[in-house]
């Protein structure tokens, strides 16, 4: 069954400020962090992260990194599916993806 393309901005719109205020959540910078180390680039489920969170709240954090052009999701009804946006993320920001996957678990990049 073909999903319906949630649609975040261009990559010549991604703006640094929303990228960080989109990774500045705890639980957001962990998937995107699982995500860029996921070389493949499959897409994944949003219940296959393992999150402490509410379905609810999954959903928006899901939006918020949608929005900031970091992934993308696609809805297929019953369920959504996301993806990394790695060569939208490279071209526009090239090095972030790098450094989230140098991130220590605790969230913080080492010194």
């Amino acid at each position: 069954m073909a999903g319906r393309n949630l649609v975040g901005p261009e990559v010549d719109a991604l703006d640094l400020g929303a990228v960080f205020r989109a990774l500045a959540d705890e639980h957001r910078r962990s998937v995107m962090t699982e995500l860029a180390a996921d070389r493949s680039d499959s897409e994944r489920g949003c219940n296959s992260f393992n999150l402490p969170i509410s379905k609810q709240t999954q959903t928006h954090h899901f939006r918020v990194l949608r929005e900031a052009g970091l992934i993308d999701e696609i809805d297929y009804g019953n369920r959504k599916g996301i993806r990394l946006r790695r060569a939208d993320i490279e071209k526009r920001f090239p090095g972030l993806l790098t450094l989230l996957g140098s991130a220590s678990p605790g969230g913080t990049a080492p010194r």
